[in-house]
């Protein structure tokens, strides 16, 4: 038994590893399979849905970047560091592509739920500290900031990123109150 759990182990790994170097928009369970040599069942098993793959590959990003929202929150100065774990986050986004797919996705595991929620409460608590000592604009909310990320995110994609710094620079700067 412990043989088939570690013979497990491996092809979930192959799986991972072989969807990393897809687009997410693009992944096929079916392909995976033909890829890692494995068979359509065994991938299928694993992953019973590409949303079901992506927030495994993903998913240590999102605890990432709740935990950095929390730390951010429970620090001395929350509104100070604000503008830094928005920026984080982006880049966070950026280095990994199929996170904002896992940000905004409705139809998602209750891991994912929680430790979203447990981030945009985080993020809120920073954020409110933020806008208290008028480093950020009053009128915006966490969920406002998460779309501009992802757009940030988006746009970076569309070009060939040397404007990455840019437009990071342009989205803090528009976030100053």
């Amino acid at each position: 038994m412990a043989a088939l759990r570690a013979d497990a182990a491996r092809s979930r790994a192959r799986i991972l590893e072989a969807a990393r170097g897809v687009p997410p928009g693009t992944i096929r369970l079916n392909d995976l399979a033909r890829d890692t040599g494995l068979g359509v069942g065994t991938v299928y098993r694993h992953f019973p849905t590409v949303a079901s793959l992506l927030e495994a590959l993903h998913l240590d990003a999102l605890e990432e970047l709740a935990e950095t929202a929390r730390r951010v929150a429970e620090s001395p100065s929350p509104g100070a560091s604000f503008l830094d774990l928005v920026r984080h986050d982006a880049e966070l986004l950026l280095t990994r592509d199929g996170l904002r797919e896992l940000l905004i996705a409705a139809d998602v595991s209750d891991e994912v739920r929680a430790l979203r929620e447990q981030f945009l409460r985080s993020a809120g608590v920073a954020l409110e500290a933020a806008v208290r000592e008028h480093r950020v604009r009053a009128e915006i909310s966490v969920e406002q900031i998460q779309r501009l990320v992802c757009g940030v995110e988006y746009a970076v994609r569309l070009g060939d990123g040397r404007d990455r710094v840019l437009l990071l620079d342009v989205m803090i700067s528009g976030l100053r109150a």
